[in-house]
């Protein structure tokens, strides 16, 4: 990321890259600046054959607040006031779910509306057991945003989801894990720490084209019927099988040792399989 970054930071360290959302002063608000910023930032984390999981934490006494209020009482203004940038519910053009590493939320402190709602994107969450959890939108006279009616109902099912979004209640860290919302609830001085661990983990011990592809899969946009996930799951296993990693994966196992792979899903991906997203129609 250049340096004109305002309100994220990024840095890299034992194959993991830590993305900050850096607005302490307004409880990390998310804002245009700071969407646009994030972005960059996974793009870079994808970009990159020594980034092999990502972690996402925000400055400060929350993860994110939620829109920037700043604005007063038009922050919600009709769309239809800019008609030169046209308006979607889902600002972002490169999601978390895009990223072909694991990308896990650190989330402690406040998260709501927007800043859960952009959480639901990633792969893990480890949560402060007394973060402070809402989909508040309801309650701010608009409706969840950021693919919120697909992302929640899949993580802790229809019944669940319908509440929390018709409602807009605040819950706790510890119902999000009891859910599944949340993979840990932790101490709040636990979190990052954990989600790096994890992180570590995942940059040592998993092939990485391994891995990209498992997170393609997972991420189907409309879900995988048997047979659908049967045929993508052989033509994958084409590509990996025979490969050096699926070599190495055994021998390290064998020799009771950590393993070196070689295959990166910048210069190892199938040519015939969608590397974002995007690329899946």
């Amino acid at each position: 990321m250049s340096s004109a970054a305002e309100t994220v930071r990024y840095e890299r360290s034992d194959r993991v890259a830590l993305i900050t959302l850096s607005r302490p002063e307004v409880l990390n608000a998310f804002s245009r600046q700071l969407g646009e910023e994030l972005q960059v930032a996974l793009r870079r984390a994808d970009a990159d054959d020594e980034v092999r999981a990502v972690v996402i934490a925000g400055e400060g006494r929350a993860f994110c607040a939620g829109a920037d209020f700043s604005g007063g009482a038009g922050v919600f203004d009709s769309p239809r006031s800019e008609p030169d940038r046209p308006f979607r519910s889902d600002p972002f053009d490169f999601h978390p779910w895009d990223v072909r590493k694991p990308v896990i939320g650190a989330i402690h402190g406040a998260a709501i509306g927007l800043g859960l709602t952009m959480t639901l994107q990633f792969d893990i969450r480890i949560v402060a057991d007394d973060a402070k959890l809402a989909l508040a939108q309801v309650q701010r006279g608009v409706m969840a945003d950021l693919h919120t009616h697909w992302t929640l109902p899949r993580l802790i099912g229809h019944a669940r989801a319908t509440e929390l979004m018709l409602t807009g209640r605040r819950f706790t860290g510890t119902d999000a894990a009891a859910w599944g919302l949340a993979l840990e609830a932790l101490p709040a001085d636990e979190v990052l720490d954990r989600a790096l661990e994890l992180g570590r983990d995942i940059a040592t011990t998993t092939a990485p084209v391994s891995v990209g592809v498992t997170k393609r899969l997972l991420w189907w946009p409309t879900g995988l019927d048997a047979s659908s996930a049967d045929d993508l799951e052989t033509r994958l296993h084409e590509h990996l099988m025979g490969g050096p990693d699926a070599r190495e994966g055994v021998m390290a196992w064998m020799e009771k040792r950590d393993p070196d792979w070689s295959w990166s899903v910048t210069r190892n991906w199938p040519d015939w399989f969608p590397a974002t997203g995007a690329d899946r129609g």
